[in-house]
């Protein structure tokens, strides 16, 4: 993909083609840069994906807590439903979404794919987030709260920092999946067309440009590059926090 957004379209065309570019062009690159929506789609996915990220990032921190570090009626089987949801297939609900969609008046909306896309990653971070936090002691919490200081105060300045890997690991993991859905933007957006996300905008891009195959790759690459260089800049606490949530279960 990369390779082929660098060659010039007499390359990619070419009887005898090459793995790599003879020579290299960023004529692809400025085709889809400039081409209709690009960066109006470009900012849907990042809103839409970054808000979905957060917001599942502090329900699933309280849940988490409640969890790993409370014991209450009902826990176990709470434990089994996020388990459950996690490893359900989110295709099944497409029919449904579309119905409570439709239903409420949600249909060609941003705030509904955030919703959706904030439903489908919760359950994830969840149980990731309960492995990090059962592999932090909770001797250190206690030993906060003798020095004097609550116990949200002990989470906050003690736990809350140790988790920060876990954090890290677990956002990343939801950008990647609410920045790739394809299946509900498709779907629910259908008469505002300015409210598409970038995976939806690429399905048609090969109409737009009819053969030019060179500027579906570019724009594929540069679709690609916004996950590509957060993992490489996270890719170190990410270690660390996958290793650090496997301690425990």
């Amino acid at each position: 993909m990369v390779l082929t957004a660098f060659k010039p379209t007499r390359d990619i065309q070419s009887e005898t083609p090459l793995f790599l570019p003879v020579s290299v062009t960023l004529d692809h690159f400025t085709k889809a840069v400039g081409a209709d929506g690009f960066w109006l789609f470009w900012r849907n996915s990042l809103v839409i994906t970054a808000s979905s990220v957060l917001l599942a990032l502090i329900v699933a921190l309280g849940a988490a807590f409640a969890v790993a570090r409370l014991r209450w009626k009902g826990r176990r089987g709470f434990i089994l439903m996020v388990f459950i949801a996690q490893v359900a297939p989110w295709e099944a609900l497409l029919i449904p979404m579309y119905v409570i969609a439709r239903d409420t008046g949600m249909l060609d909306r941003l705030s509904m794919l955030t919703l959706i896309y904030f439903m489908i990653t919760l359950p994830f971070t969840i149980v990731t987030l309960r492995g990090f936090l059962t592999a932090i002691p909770v001797e250190l919490e206690e030993a906060a709260q003798v020095d004097g200081c609550t116990r949200a105060a002990a989470f906050r300045r003690v736990t809350l920092p140790l988790l920060a890997p876990g954090l890290l690991a677990t956002s990343l993991f939801g950008f990647i999946t609410a920045w790739n859905e394809f299946a509900f933007a498709n779907m629910l957006i259908i008469k505002n067309q300015d409210d598409r996300t970038l995976p939806v905008w690429l399905s048609s891009f090969s109409n737009v440009f009819g053969t030019d195959w060179g500027a579906t790759m570019a724009a594929s690459t540069l679709f690609a590059l916004p996950v590509l260089v957060l993992f490489l800049v996270l890719q170190g606490r990410v270690a660390a926090g996958m290793t650090s949530g496997a301690v425990k279960g």
